[in-house]
Order: C-alpha cells, then structure tokens, then sequence
C-alpha cells in the first residue's frame, strides 16, 4: 500500500464522515515529525535544542 493510497483514504474519510477538523491535527503531526527528524540529523540540532 502506498502513501499515496493511506492519504487519499484518509481524505475520503474525513469527506464521508465530515470530519474536517481532523485535517489541521494531522497537518500538524506531520510537521512536528518533519521538524524532529531534520532536527535530530543535522548540525543545526544543537541550536533547536536550545529554543527548548
């Protein structure tokens, strides 16, 4: 199953059911986990850890 598939399926879901508040968690989730995965494999990992 691609990513591609889980997103469409997840989209028809939230279409059918009318669960569009769902969209800006996910949205977030998905940055948060782009911004750790960045964060903990570059040189810039020492300076994020100091904004926490």
């Amino acid at each position: 199953m691609s990513k591609l598939m889980v997103i469409n399926e997840l989209w028809q879901y939230m279409k059918y059911n009318k669960k569009y508040w769902l969209a800006p968690i996910i949205i977030v989730l998905v940055v948060i986990g782009i911004f750790l995965a960045v964060a903990g494999s570059s040189a810039l990992a020492p300076f994020i850890y100091t904004l926490f």
